[in-house]
């Protein structure tokens, strides 16, 4: 096939994901950005996309309405394949469902919806269109992590027994959403980030890591949320004590106060034989210990490492692979999921690895559970159950 046809709601001016998304679908050569909705402010969308993405008046709109109604008026040839939806939190569901259900496939920024009553009928809704849905858990794209999972699922340190995630940062450490910072408005603004802050822009990463590289799901949790900065209204900081099936233990720490930490997100798990440790401010590395012999450093593309990571990998070892390349791995997952659904066949996501609307659910699953657990003094509660 020709290569897929992308559009974009959200990631105008002042956006740092809009770019992202576009580097990253168009990095393997299967996606280009033929259009768009880039602002809710309509003369600010058109000049996004003609200034920052270089595209023809004609398919700058100046709504997301006029989009998918243009959209879907077009010839087959030019139409657009699927939408991604980079916008506040607080209306990715209507943008999602709109489009699954004018026939575009969808892939979405994280936490996938606002509430957990709109990701579970957001999942209904791929289902009833047999649309194909991506959410962008970017960091289950590095080689390294592909290398993780398989150690761990093919039982390389038997059992595991203990989980730690730590995802901190420091650019909320003081009240930027004061300030003018786009960003820190609206993810410290209630009404467009959900119920959760710090826990559900980056805490709902961890999960997704912990359970993608273990394949164990959490059963019950014990939260407590902190807002440290005066005025804010939403959490800033979080530990969660989980339990995973199986009888793991965890700790999540999720902090966007912790000062000077640029992007500090790592992974610890422990077996009965043996660990692992990956950080992403060191990719392309996974330290894995051994209780007899010293510790090994395995790095992305090197000799040695399993089939899954080097199919994550594109260039040969020695030659750094980052955030850019581990977002295009789920592009390039999804472009592979969405010809074939183009071709008439039968989608099951999980065939093709790349994160879900399952996973969307468990994640705001998770930001549920997490909120209600410390808005009750850090009581343990039951993680609902995948269905």
């Amino acid at each position: 096939m020709a290569k897929l046809r992308m559009g974009m709601i959200g990631g105008g001016e002042r956006s740092f994901i809009g770019a992202v998304h576009r580097i990253a679908a168009e990095l393997d050569g299967q996606i280009e950005l033929v259009g768009g909705a880039f602002s809710s402010d309509p003369d600010r969308s058109r000049r996004s996309g003609e200034s920052l993405y270089g595209l023809t008046p004609e398919r700058c709109y100046g709504s997301f309405d006029e989009l998918l109604t243009s959209e879907t008026s077009r010839v087959a040839d030019e139409r657009m394949h699927f939408v991604v939806v980079a916008t506040p939190n607080n209306v990715h569901y209507a943008h999602a469902k709109a489009a699954l259900e004018a026939g575009f496939h969808v892939m979405s920024d994280k936490p996938m919806t606002y509430s957990l009553d709109e990701a579970l009928d957001l999942r209904d809704t791929v289902a009833r269109t047999k649309k194909v849905f991506g959410l962008t858990h970017n960091y289950t794209g590095y080689p390294m992590i592909k290398e993780a999972r398989h150690l761990v699922r093919g039982g390389a340190f038997g059992n595991v027994r203990r989980v730690n995630i730590e995802y901190i940062q420091g650019w909320l450490a003081t009240a930027e959403e004061t300030g003018g910072n786009k960003q820190a408005e609206w993810r410290t603004d209630p009404a467009r980030s959900g119920a959760a802050g710090c826990i559900g822009d980056i805490g709902t990463h961890g999960e997704n890591l912990a359970e993608y590289v273990t394949g164990l799901r959490i059963e019950s949790l014990c939260a407590d949320l902190t807002t440290f900065v005066p005025g804010r209204r939403l959490d800033d900081d979080g530990n969660v004590l989980l339990r995973f099936e199986g009888g793991a233990k965890g700790v999540l720490s999720a902090s966007q106060i912790a000062v000077g930490v640029e992007n500090g997100l790592t992974l610890r798990i422990y077996g009965e034989i043996g660990g692992l440790e990956w950080s992403q401010m060191e990719p392309n590395s996974l330290i894995v210990r051994w209780p007899d012999r010293p510790f090994e450093v395995r790095r992305t593309g090197a000799a040695g490492v399993s089939p899954p990571s080097i199919e994550a990998s594109r260039i040969p070892a020695g030659h750094p692979e980052g955030f850019l390349e581990a977002f295009a791995l789920l592009y390039r997952n999804f472009a592979s999921a969405v010809h074939d659904a183009e071709l008439g066949k039968e989608i099951n996501s999980e065939d093709y690895d790349f994160p879900s609307v399952n996973d969307g659910v468990r994640g705001m699953q998770f930001i549920e559970t997490v909120v209600a657990s410390s808005n009750q003094g850090a009581t343990w509660l039951e993680f609902p159950k995948a269905s």
